[in-house]
């Protein structure tokens, strides 16, 4: 099995990090991808980071989106090899 092509940086309680895991959730069921979630708090880097960012949205280790998913963007972006 392959590394998850798409990470989710979030907190707890984030309305819009419950919002964009939703379409991820969905995109990735579609094309048979994986993703993984990752709590910004479980990290003081990463929450130093990202903390007015969430969600934050990377695709093959790049940032992709951040506070709100396009579901139709991130189609695009897993569509590429």
């Amino acid at each position: 099995m392959s590394a998850p092509r798409v990470t989710i940086y979030s907190r707890p309680g984030c309305h819009l990090c419950d919002v964009a895991r939703e379409v991820v959730e969905r995109v990735c069921a579609d094309l048979g991808e994986e993703y993984v979630e990752v709590s910004i708090d479980d990290d003081p880097e990463l929450r130093e980071r990202f903390t007015d960012e969430v969600p934050v949205t990377f695709v093959d280790g790049r940032q992709h989106d951040f506070w709100r998913v396009d579901e139709t963007r991130l189609r695009r972006a897993l569509a590429r090899s």
